[in-house]
Parts: C-alpha cells; structure tokens; sequence
C-alpha cells in the first residue's frame, strides 16, 4: 500500500529536482517553508513531528533542499513531509503539502468494524505498523 496524503500523492515519488522546483516556486510566492516527519500516517494524525523551525524569508531554496537531506539522513525510514504556509493575509494559511520520504515499506491500513448499541455499525482506519512501539514502526525486523 502507497500512502496518499497531501499534493502530488497519486504521482510517483519526485525526485530532488522536483522537489527543489517546488520550493522554489513556494519562495517564489513568498510562503514559509516547514519540514516535519511521523512515523504514524494515519489521516487524522495532523500532529507530525517538525524538523527544526519554520523557514521565513528565504530566498535559496537549496537551503530547505539541505534541511530535507538532514531530515532524510535523520529519519531514514519515516514519512517526512514538506508545507508551504502563506502569511500574507494576516493568518497561516496551508497553500502546499507533500512527502518527500516514505519508508521502504509501508504496511498500510486495516479497517477495523465496531457493532455498537441499536445495530449501529462504527469504522476506523488503524495502521499495521501501529502494532509497534513508536520508534519500531518501520524498523528492519
């Protein structure tokens, strides 16, 4: 299973110089750059890790790209993901959203069916890898 979240999900991987186009148009537009990474996906989980601080008022995207090689040799087999945030009308608005690393393999989502009171039926999505501890998720054993 392939994780599709954020922009680009459904293409392949982009490779380095793509990505350092995407940054760079996001410079250009003047948006802040963040770098964060998980080792829990789930869709729900808004709350990824962030590498280092927000990047305001850059102008070489080479940097984000040094800070995206940092992350990966850091983080080699979690989700790591790059936001773009637009300021300009006095809030925080997410304009751009991708990964740019996944692990090597990724276990996917089960379904998980519940029977509640009055034949009421509840769903979830629950990762395969949260059968481990955070930090083993993506392990090689």
């Amino acid at each position: 299973m392939r994780l599709t979240q954020g922009t680009f999900s459904f293409l392949p991987d982009l490779t380095d110089a793509q990505i350092a186009v995407q940054v760079e148009y996001c410079l250009g537009k003047g948006w802040a750059v963040s770098i964060e990474f998980t080792d829990d996906p789930h869709p729900r989980n808004t709350y990824w890790d962030m590498w280092g601080m927000p990047m305001f008022d850059l102008a070489d995207p080479a940097v984000v790209m040094d800070e995206i090689r940092r992350c990966r040799e850091a983080h080699p087999q979690l989700y790591i993901k790059m936001n773009a945030f637009d300021s300009s009308h006095g809030w925080e608005a997410l304009r751009l959203s991708f990964i740019v690393n996944r692990p090597a393999v990724e276990p996917g989502f089960g379904l998980v069916r519940e029977e509640s009171r009055g034949r009421n039926i509840r769903y979830t999505t629950r990762s395969y890898a949260a059968n481990k501890p955070a930090g083993e998720r993506y392990s090689a054993t």
